[in-house]
């Protein structure tokens, strides 16, 4: 059995994808799979359910929901299922190979430790397998278990942290122009995250547009005040000073190594 969380919630078996219709018995699936392998007290799924207020009948609920996950999770001729019963709670058996969040987490260590060797092209490919995983949106139906909506933030920063790795590494073997198109288009989906913008500016001051790389600060500056009411960090306006003087490639005192 497979499970993924890395985009709508799936479980595979063999050829078969398991379908899971009602969302109480995916939302109770999704908070075992986050705390995979350890105990979920049953309280913890009670208010993860239906928060502060839950109905009379919630814990018989419970009990019919771990039940029919049971039958969705059994394999024939297998007699002990992946959700095993321990006080004061649940706990749901993952082998960490069939697990795509466990395959993430192993690329982006993997990744990071590249990055601290300086092998730029591992990080690059690392990066690409990791962000292959990727089925957007990560349990975007179930978010209203707010133990469900925290893993979901948590796993997008470090979708975040490979992206930044990722340019990083390219910037540092000099594929600026490449570099470019896709940063206008990262910041058309996150217009408040500075180091987009920082990496933007290296780019494009590499390639010779100082010009371009500073009307991007501008569009930094302006975007950041009128949403956040903040001005741009002290990497941002360092980088913007390094171009207004030197008027030249920011390589290599400002790339990777200031990028935050």
């Amino acid at each position: 059995m497979k499970y993924h969380v890395l985009g709508s919630l799936r479980v595979v078996n063999g050829d078969d994808v398991v379908f899971i219709n009602a969302t109480k018995v995916k939302t109770l699936l999704a908070i075992l799979l986050i705390r995979a392998n350890q105990v979920v007290p049953f309280d913890h799924i009670v208010t993860e359910l239906w928060g502060e207020n839950p109905p009379r009948r919630a814990s018989a609920a419970v009990h019919v929901y771990v039940s029919q996950l049971r039958k969705l999770l059994s394999n024939p001729g297998c007699q002990k299922g992946p959700i095993i019963t321990r006080a004061p709670g649940y706990l749901l058996q993952v082998n960490p190979d069939d697990f795509d969040l466990n395959v993430f987490m192993r690329l982006i260590e993997q990744s990071r430790v590249s990055r601290r060797e300086q092998r730029h092209q591992d990080v690059i490919e690392l990066a690409r397998t990791a962000l292959d995983l990727w089925r957007e949106p990560v349990l975007g139906d179930l978010r209203e278990s707010p133990a469900v909506a925290r893993f979901s933030t948590w796993l997008e920063e470090l979708r975040i942290e490979f992206i930044e790795m990722m340019i990083d590494s390219h910037l540092e073997l000099g594929r600026d122009r490449e570099s470019v198109s896709h940063l206008y288009s990262l910041l058309q989906d996150y217009p408040l995250h500075e180091t987009f913008y920082r990496q933007l500016m290296i780019a494009l001051s590499n390639c010779g547009r100082a010009g371009e790389a500073l009307q991007v600060y501008r569009s930094a500056r302006e975007t950041l005040r009128n949403e956040l009411g903040l001005e741009p960090g002290q990497a941002l306006q360092d980088l913007r000073w390094h171009i207004l003087c030197e008027n030249g490639s920011p390589r290599p005192g400002l790339t990777a190594s200031h990028s935050g």
